[in-house]
């Protein structure tokens, strides 16, 4: 049923559907949805949420969030576990390996099990950039280290806990965030490095979990908004020779790939001063689509916004429908105790 769905994520504005959204999304038919701190309350009414999204579609939808830890965390107390960011794991590394690992794959073993349980399937974790001294702080103690072979053995962990509590992740920000001197989310970062020495660096954790059929292997991976002027001055995003350049080519990465939020302000460098906001997400999500994006996110909620993204954005088919179909599929939990898990999680993280 994929090839009903649209290569869009979209949020929503609020805990529960209007009739105005349910309308849009049955014609719209996004491939997946995304929720946010505003969309959620209790337990009982984040479930009736994700039921209500689910049932807009006719195709199995995945349901996203933010559950990093830390700073990035749209689920919390009193209802949900407050957990560490990812630095923690880190830090625990330096100390014990060993330890450090049992606690980073119970964390997100735990954070699987609280999502599951709503209807939550993909969580966009882990984050693999390697934050430089200095970067700006946006991604900073959302990593795990500044060392590539210790961030590849803490995200591996992240990845196998989050499939044993059949939930989806989502490697992020490929093909790399920790050198941006600015946060995207505000302006475009430009990053002046080679591609020999990105490649030796801040590209070798997306390059060790492009590896397909390994134990590193993740289905999906989220784009950083960034211009590496090894080649283009546009963002990656938008950039079809940046794209397929670097993800597809030096990284190998062969999974599905969706753009990082459209309506963040990096890529507004060169929108005209009189067109409308809307016009132009449409047509940037057309482009980055273009580029070499199987799948765009958009994140507001905002109905315009949304209708302006779904106008230029067109159903899965080919090569993305075949990349969305296997991300989609979510292995079944295994058993897990959890009073016991939490227990052992703690002791690990004293």
């Amino acid at each position: 049923m994929i090839g009903t769905a649209r290569a869009v994520i979209f949020g929503c504005a609020g805990l529960q559907l209007s009739v105005q959204e349910r309308d849009f999304f049955n014609e719209a038919q996004p491939w997946g949805f995304i929720l946010f701190a505003r969309n959620v309350q209790t337990p009982a009414q984040v479930k009736a949420l994700c039921v209500e999204l689910q049932e807009c579609v006719a195709h199995t939808a995945l349901i996203f969030v933010d559950q990093e830890g830390g700073r990035v965390q749209r689920l919390g107390p009193p209802y949900w576990q407050k957990f560490p960011p990812a630095r923690i794991f880190a830090d625990l590394y330096t100390i014990d390996k060993a330890r450090a690992r049992r606690a980073c794959w119970l964390n997100y073993r735990l954070i699987a099990h609280d999502l599951h349980a709503l209807g939550i399937r993909a969580n966009m974790v882990p984050v693999l950039d390697l934050p430089q001294e200095d970067a700006d702080l946006v991604i900073s103690d959302r990593a795990f280290g500044q060392e590539a072979q210790k961030v590849i053995d803490l995200g591996t962990h992240a990845l196998e806990g989050l499939r044993a509590g059949g939930v989806k992740g989502v490697m992020k920000h490929i093909p790399g965030h920790g050198r941006a001197l600015v946060d995207s989310h505000k302006d475009l970062p430009v990053v002046a490095s080679s591609l020999s020495e990105l490649a030796q660096t801040d590209f070798k954790p997306f390059s060790a979990f492009s590896t397909e059929g390994s134990r590193f292997e993740c289905d999906m991976a989220m784009t950083a908004h960034i211009a590496f002027k090894a080649v283009s001055d546009m963002p990656l995003t938008l950039c079809k020779s940046s794209f397929q350049l670097i993800i597809r080519e030096m990284l190998g990465y062969k999974g599905l790939v969706m753009s990082d939020d459209m309506d963040m302000q990096a890529l507004y460098k060169a929108k005209p001063a009189q067109q409308d906001k809307n016009d132009y997400l449409g047509k940037l999500s057309a482009q980055a689509l273009r580029a070499g994006c199987d799948i765009v996110l958009h994140c507001s909620g905002d109905l315009p916004a949304m209708q302006a993204v779904a106008s230029h954005t067109p159903l899965l088919q080919g090569l993305c429908a075949a990349r969305a179909e296997r991300a989609a599929h979510c292995d079944a939990p295994l058993a897990l105790d959890y009073t016991q898990a939490l227990t052992e999680y703690k002791k690990l993280c004293l």
